[in-house]
């Protein structure tokens, strides 16, 4: 099998229609229109802010952020599997499944994780801070953190920032509450699209999905991404959010990785408000539901893969793709184990085409397969064929190496089965970067 020629190796741009990926799927794929500076207020409905709280020292930092539906909303969620979940998770994993919310509030600098029953009670007092404001239900209010772990999160923040950040909500605010839930990022994640449905009853009607997120380290998202907050104007039930959302970061949020480790506080929300058709429902599998995912998945993908981008310290995307295995399961522990090889990671900081770390990780995997049967492309240069090495130009594989994305394609030569992660290298600044996070 041949690799895949839609990943995208040019120099990296924000808003660039080679990573978009949605004619990927089956079903109906709506033509997409990025939104520019489009983000998790380009939906009608929601307003957004973010505004210095104090959570942090430096007061021209952003800390906190609000996003505020005009209207209850449905909501859906998917939360970190991590056993140490942080009480922000634990409060706003029950609120989501209620399946209304009115507000979302995030802050960063502070974690609010491994903080115990204090910890629970000041995400809830949050909840009532938002709602005392907005006018809503506590249970419509989802909060989460970001940052330090282990560390008691000071309330005096929220208090003075809650009614400055209600104040200042807007739809031009959804570029500040980008800003302010960064933690190591290097720079503000959001992206939005439009489309207009062909679906039954939707015939003509504009859709659009956006969002922001967050992530740069201390990241294997397990159901979740880091933190993410996604918005459609569809009217969406609960049930058929949660579903789509499932699905749609399963393969995206959940195929990052840049250090292996999974995040207590792993949050993904999606709001619906309705107002691109207040009257209509979209049922699971129906046509509108398949346009809105394929919406949905490249929203999240195209987050996704910037998280990857800017992973800390890092230089390049790199982006893994395993074909020919015995099923997609197999498929993704291959990727999965190259994409988290530190001596892959390395050799790709370094500019080397050293497709034996490759071969070595793809070996320790748990796939199965045999090794005269492999076979390894480096940013499209054939490195290795049926298990065995081939000669290459090193000055044109030096040449490639200037591109911020490398893709890695392995086929191993056992079935049918595929799967993509998306990853990054690493460097001396991660090292850095981590060994000064609280200092």
């Amino acid at each position: 099998m041949e690799p895949s020629t839609d990943t995208d190796t040019s120099t990296y741009a924000p808003v660039d229609a080679g990573w978009h990926v949605a004619a990927a799927h089956e079903g109906l794929s709506p033509e997409l229109v990025p939104i520019i500076e489009g983000g998790v207020t380009s939906a009608a409905g929601f307003t957004a802010s973010g505004v210095h709280a104090g959570f942090r020292r430096n007061p021209s930092r952003l800390d906190m952020a609000l996003v505020l539906a005009d209207e209850p909303c449905t909501c859906a969620g998917t939360f970190t599997r991590n056993p140490f979940a942080s009480a922000p998770v634990q409060v706003s994993r029950g609120h989501a499944a209620a399946g209304t919310a009115r507000a979302v509030i995030v802050n960063s600098g502070n974690a609010n994780a491994a903080t115990g029953r204090e910890g629970i009670e000041k995400a809830l007092h949050t909840c009532d801070l938002v709602a005392d404001a907005v006018g809503c239900d506590p249970g419509e209010v989802l909060v989460s953190s970001t940052g330090v772990v282990g560390v008691p999160l000071p309330m005096g923040p929220f208090e003075r920032g809650i009614p400055m950040a209600l104040e200042r909500a807007s739809v031009p605010g959804g570029t500040y509450a980008a800003s302010a839930i960064l933690t190591t990022d290097t720079f503000a994640k959001e992206y939005a699209v439009s489309y207009v449905s062909e679906a039954p009853g939707l015939e003509g009607t504009r859709v659009t999905v956006g969002g922001m997120t967050k992530g740069s380290g201390m990241i294997m998202p397990n159901m979740a991404t880091m933190i993410a907050v996604i918005t459609t104007d569809l009217p969406l039930s609960h049930e058929v959010a949660q579903q789509a959302l499932s699905e749609v970061v399963g393969d995206t949020f959940n195929r990052v990785i840049i250090d292996a480790d999974t995040s207590p506080n792993d949050t993904c929300i999606l709001l619906a408000s309705g107002a691109a058709a207040p009257t209509f429902e979209v049922e699971v599998g129906d046509a509108a539901y398949h346009e809105f995912v394929v919406a949905l998945d490249d929203v999240c993908r195209f987050l996704a893969r910037l998280i990857a981008f800017d992973g800390e310290g890092s230089t390049k995307l790199i982006t893994v793709t395993v074909d020919g295995a015995r099923s997609d399961a197999e498929a993704d522990l291959a990727a999965r184990k190259v994409a988290s090889s530190t001596l892959v990671k390395t050799a790709v900081f370094g500019h080397d085409c050293n497709w034996g770390r490759i071969a070595v990780a793809l070996g320790t995997s748990g796939a199965r397969f045999d090794a005269t049967d492999v076979d390894i492309d480096i940013m499209g240069i054939p490195v290795c064929r049926q298990g065995m090495s081939m000669a290459f130009d090193e000055d044109e594989a030096l040449a490639r190496f200037e591109a911020r994305e490398v893709p890695i394609w392995c086929d191993l030569g056992a079935g049918t089965g595929s799967a993509t992660i998306w990853t990054c290298d690493l460097t001396y600044d991660y090292v850095r970067i981590n060994g000064e996070y609280r200092t």
